[in-house]
Order: C-alpha cells, then sequence, then structure tokens
C-alpha cells in the first residue's frame, strides 16, 4: 500500500487521480496521522479494507459548504468530534472557557463548536438529506443514550437522535467501522444496518426488538433520578462483548434507539495489524505555518502496548468505550514501531512512555474472560484483588527488558497509570525494582485519589491501608536500588462521597506525611462513568443507595483549600471549613494544626509560582510539580518560623 497522508482537499484529492471518495470523514480535531489518533486509525483501517477516506477537519461550522468540498461520498459521511468529547475540551469543571486546544493547529482555541459532533451532523443535513451518516469517537461512544450532561445540566437525548445520524459506531471501532463499510458497499440500505455489534441503531418497528431488554424510557429517566440510575447500571452491566444483550431506549413511544452488543476484542493478531498500518507519524504538513498540533508532541515518542482496562475506577469512562477486556499488541509489533523512532532526527534516545490505560495490564485479568466475558457482579481489583485474578508482570517486565536494550535508546519510562494494588498482588518485587531503577526519574506519579475509605469506596479504588503499603514497598525498592525517588499522589477533591469531615482528613493525612500537592483535580462529570450518575442522581447506581454529593460551588472550593490549606490564598477557605466541622483543634501552631489563628502580619494572600519542571501545566495535561523532597525542605522551614514566633 502506498504510503502518504490522506486527502485533506480536493486538490490532494485529485492528485490521488480519485473521481469521489467513498466516505468522507469530518472531524473536530486537525490531521495527526498516527495511531494515537482515532481519525487515523480508523481511516487506514477503512483504506487497508479497500475504501477510499477523504478528510475534513476542523470545518467552518458555520459555513455549510465547508462540508462539500468532494461532493457527496460515494457510501456516506463519517463524523467525530475528536480524541475529546468537545465540552471536555471547551470547558475547565468550573465550566470556564480553555484558552488552548492541543489538538488544533498552534493549539489555537475555538476552532470547533460546542457538541461538535452535533454541530456537524446538523451541518451535513442541510446539503445532504440521505446521504448515510455514521458517527464515533468518544463523543458519540459515550452519549449513544440518554445520558446527563454536565455543561446544561440535564439529561440529554441519544446523539442518534440530536445529530440527525444514522448509526453510531461506539467502542474502538476497527471491526464495526469495516462491517458497516461492506454492508454499504453491498448495497444494504443504512436503515437495515441493525445488526452489527458495536453499533446503535434506531427504529420505529417494535417487533423486531423481542430479543431486547427495554430500558426506562426516555421521558422517565429525565423526570425520576432513580429510574435514570436503573437504566445506567443496566447498561453499564452490559458492556461485556461475550455477555451483553441489545438494550433499547424509547422515545415517545414511538422512536427506539437500540444498543447491539460491544464488538469483540481484537486478537494480538489484529492488534498488531492495526498498528502496522502506513500511518505517517507526522501531522499534516499544512499545519507547519501554526507551529503544528502540540498534542503530537506528547506522544510522538510514546508506545501504546494495550487498551482496555479491568481496574474500573468509577469516574473513568474505560469502561463505557474500551471494556474491561485487556487486548495487547505482541513483542515484536512494540518494538518494529520503537525502531521506527530511531530514524527520526528529533529522536534523543528517551521513549517517554509505553503502555495504555494501565501500564502493567499485558492480558485479560484471567483466562475464562475470552470465553465467558467479564463477572457482571463483581469487579477485578475492587474491594479487593480477585483471587481468580492471574497477577504476573513477567511479560511487560521482559517487553521493557528489550526496549532498553536497543542500540540508541537511552531511556525507556513508564508514565502510564500504575496500579499499585495489582502491583502489590505480585509476590514477586522484581518488577517494582527494575521500574524504579531504569523506568523513573526521581518521581512517580500515582494516583491514590483520596485517603478517605469512605470516599475511595465511591471511586472504586483500594482502601488508604493499601496504598499505604505500597508506599513502604516502593521506598524498600529505591533503597534496594541505592535511589533517591518519590512518588507524587494524584488527588481528586469533591468527588461523590466526599463530605468537608473527609476532605479535612486527606489534609490531616498531607500534613501527617508532609505532602504538600501542587496540583488538584476537581471531580469533573463526565459522560458514561458511575461517578457522573452518582452527581447526576445522589444515589450509587450499583447498590441504589443515597450518597453525599456536593454541588455547591463554595464546599467544592472549601474541600479543594483543604487539599492545599498551606497555600496563604486558601486561609479564609481552609479556616471556615475547619469551623463548620469543629476542628478548631487543627487551627494553631502545634505539630497536627493545619493554620494558625490568624495570617502572619503583612503577608498577602498570594498563588505559589509554578515549578519550572512543570511547565505550569494543569492535571488536565496530566503533569506534576514539586517533589517530596523539596516539600519536607519547604515544610520544616515553616515549622521553624513558626517555632521562633
Amino acid at each position: 500500500m502506498a504510503k502518504g497522508f490522506l486527502p485533506l482537499s480536493r486538490e490532494e484529492m485529485d492528485e490521488k487521480g480519485w473521481e469521489r471518495p467513498d466516505f468522507v470523514y469530518v472531524c473536530g480535531d486537525a490531521y495527526v496521522d498516527h495511531s494515537s489518533f482515532g481519525m487515523a486509525i480508523i481511516s487506514r483501517v477503512l483504506e487497508h479494507a479497500g475504501y477510499k477516506v477523504a478528510l475534513i477537519c476542523q470545518p467552518d461550522w458555520r459555513d455549510p459548504e465547508s462540508v462539500t468540498i468532494y461532493g457527496e461520498p460515494r457510501l456516506g459521511f463519517l463524523v467525530s468530534s475528536g480524541n475529546m468529547d468537545s465540552m471536555v475540551n471547551h470547558y475547565t469543571v468550573a465550566k470556564k472557557r480553555r484558552n488552548m486546544d492541543a489538538y488544533s493547529p498552534g493549539g489555537k482555541a475555538g476552532m470547533r463548536p460546542d457538541y461538535a459532533l452535533t454541530v456537524y451532523c446538523n451541518l451535513i443535513r442541510r446539503t445532504y438529506k440521505k446521504t448515510p451518516l455514521i458517527v464515533g469517537g468518544i463523543e458519540a461512544s459515550l452519549r449513544r443514550m440518554g445520558h446527563y450532561d454536565y455543561w446544561s445540566d440535564k439529561v440529554r437525548r441519544s446523539v442518534l437522535l440530536d445529530a440527525g445520524a444514522d448509526l453510531i459506531s461506539y467502542g474502538m471501532g476497527e471491526r464495526s467501522i469495516v462491517a458497516i463499510a461492506d454492508a454499504l458497499d453491498s448495497g444494504l440500505a443504512v436503515k437495515d444496518i441493525t445488526f452489527i455489534d458495536g453499533t446503535v441503531y434506531k427504529t420505529r418497528d417494535l417487533e423486531s426488538l423481542a430479543d431486547a431488554v427495554r430500558l426506562p424510557d426516555f421521558e422517565q429517566i429525565t423526570e425520576d433520578k432513580r429510574a435514570y440510575a436503573e437504566s445506567f447500571r443496566i447498561q453499564y452491566q452490559n458492556t461485556d462483548p461475550f455477555t451483553a444483550k441489545r438494550l433499547y431506549e424509547t422515545y415517545g413511544g414511538k422512536m427506539f434507539v437500540v444498543q447491539n452488543p460491544p464488538s469483540k476484542p481484537l486478537s494480538v493478531k489484529e492488534m498488531d495489524d492495526v498498528y502496522a498500518l502506513p500511518y505517517m507519524r507526522a501531522w499534516h504538513p499544512s499545519y507547519d505555518k501554526d507551529g503544528g498540533i502540540p498534542a503530537f508532541g506528547e506522544i510522538k515518542f510514546s508506545l501504546t502496548s494495550n487498551r482496555g482496562c479491568f481496574g474500573e475506577c468509577n469516574f473513568c469512562a474505560l469502561t463505557f468505550h474500551q471494556g474491561r477486556i485487556v487486548q495487547v499488541r505482541s513483542h515484536e509489533s512494540i518494538l518494529a514501531e520503537a525502531k521506527q523512532f530511531l530514524k527520526e532526527p528529533d529522536f534523543k534516545g528517551y521513549i517517554h512512555d509505553v503502555g495504555g490505560p494501565t501500564a502493567q495490564f499485558r492480558g485479560p485479568s484471567c483466562q475464562k474472560q475470552l470465553k465467558y466475558g467479564t463477572c457482571t457482579n463483581r469487579k477485578c481489583l475492587y474491594p479487593k484483588v480477585c483471587p481468580n485474578m492471574d497477577v504476573d508482570h513477567h511479560d511487560y517486565l521482559t517487553l521493557l527488558r528489550k526496549l532498553r536494550e536497543l542500540k540508541g535508546v537511552k531511556k525507556v519510562f513508564v508514565r502510564s497509570g500504575i496500579r499499585f494494588d495489582y502491583l502489590l498482588a505480585d509476590p514477586d518485587r522484581t518488577f517494582l525494582d527494575e521500574l524504579c531503577r531504569y523506568h523513573v526519574s526521581g518521581q512517580l506519579r500515582v494516583a491514590p485519589e483520596h485517603i478517605s475509605d469512605n470516599v475511595l469506596s465511591k471511586m472504586g479504588k483500594p482502601p488508604v491501608q493499601v496504598y499505604n503499603r505500597f508506599i513502604k514497598e516502593f521506598e524498600k525498592a529505591n533503597q534496594r536500588c541505592g535511589l533517591n525517588q518519590y512518588a507524587v499522589p494524584y488527588l481528586m477533591s469533591s468527588h461523590p462521597g466526599s463530605t468537608l469531615k473527609d476532605a479535612i482528613a486527606l489534609a490531616e493525612y498531607l500534613n501527617e506525611h508532609r505532602l504538600n500537592p501542587q496540583q488538584v483535580q476537581d471531580y469533573y462529570p463526565t459522560p458514561g462513568t458511575i461517578s457522573t450518575c452518582m452527581y447526576y442522581t445522589h444515589l450509587d447506581p450499583e447498590t441504589m443507595k443515597p450518597v453525599y454529593v456536593t454541588d455547591n460551588p463554595h464546599e467544592k472550593a472549601m474541600q479543594r483549600a483543604l487539599i492545599q490549606y498551606r497555600s496563604p490564598a486558601n486561609y479564609d477557605l481552609v479556616k471556615e471549613a475547619l469551623l463548620k466541622e469543629g476542628r478548631k483543634d487543627l487551627i494553631g501552631f502545634g505539630r497536627e494544626c493545619l493554620i494558625p489563628p490568624r495570617k502572619p502580619a503583612g503577608e498577602k494572600p498570594q498563588a505559589k509560582k509554578a515549578d519550572s519542571r512543570s511547565g505550569g501545566k494543569s492535571r488536565d495535561n496530566n503533569s506534576e510539580r514539586g517533589s517530596r523532597k523539596n516539600e519536607r525542605g519547604s515544610r520544616n522551614r515553616n515549622y521553624k518560623k513558626k517555632e521562633r514566633r
């Protein structure tokens, strides 16, 4: 197959000698031809299957002509908002507009509309009334049925209806998109494509739904939060490709949105084939004048080794999108990609990451999953590691060793998430030792998220004692390696279940362990997660028991401030929270106190400067600032000042 970029303009299509494309792919991201970008994967998979795909990236959504540059495609339009939900891309958790878009040329914001998927589809429909319209990507996948939308604070319809599309290809999409293309190419009308796994369609034919499970009607879930929680629970229990049933949701008693079971996981060979397609591994040259696409710089020299995650954190949408069954690439496939790095003139010898949603997951959690599917009534790691789990780091360790041995590779980093509870379940500490010795540079980012077992239970995370045990093992491993490295915790404020009392307990923990986190993530309710269901309904959909939720901006600010209680700018909020909870004992000069009784004379509240090592980036961009060593030094200096006073 000839290597080269897919057409991004009419001129480029003409150069290929095409009269018209089979598919036009409209996307909210700029064009980066790399396997970390969904648009590139789906387009290359279709190309490999023999179809011509032309791209329209970031069209002017105010101009209907912007989606007509190729004319009507032979088979249909494919539409995606991009690698992120457009609303998450645009807004912080405080619903403030972001000033940068890493998936746009030069990082320029405002290159796509809010609810981009719906806007693009409606734009296409103004000109092409009957052309098949298939939507996919993260925004379509997580909004495939009725869902709570944080930004409008209401339950919205399936995006299939709002967008006026014919089909949703949900999940990762390689299997379903080729099946859809083949069906259309055979002459089948798009309304008759109702049989493909990994798709959602709409129908008015109730008789065809005899084998499907009926969800609460859309009108019910908009009026009754308990009905919403029940609907979500049923959907969540039907995310496994081997056990899931067809589901349908009724609109007005006449329209039915039907979800087929998820696509089957890819085999190792199929994963290898996807990543061996002729990607250009670069952004389209038309973006050179703008300085390129910032998001590409973060992954250019990183390696994807797996997809899917059986960790099942409640605030993560991976179960809804990629599923719980881990799929992997072979060592040979990953090494072949790493060897391509060596040919790049700007490769300095550093592989930035080897992993996926969770770095050390290199296979299904147990062997029965590939035959019987995942358990519907229990989780693999929560509340504790399942006794049937296959805990083994050997394969991942062997892969890392092979990468380290490549001539021209100086360092291989592991920056994807590490599940410390899974690591502790392995009695062999060889992986932990080699992780510390070879794959960490000063700091290891880990995600306990909180320390209150009450909150952790709502997050689907292990108890704090597990994290504490990991920290001890991590310190022992560093001692064995003769290193002085630190674990930097990711923390989250205001997650469902978190009260001011829990937030204070977290602050006390940070004080006791002399930790001073510079980055904190406020809980962000995004579609497709258990936590978002809790946030909206105040119910745990798995148990239907009530959950405490704060959606009060002032209380959220207090919870966040408590995590960064050392900042003078947070003094008033911290003091208010402590007094409100009757914890005046934490105001004083003792070792256990969080703040002094009053601000030191003449001191003005001010935000701490960003550490130069982080570039001042937020946690949304996966950066962390400071080190535990500096935190201890800073804390000790503060104590000496207090003693003198």
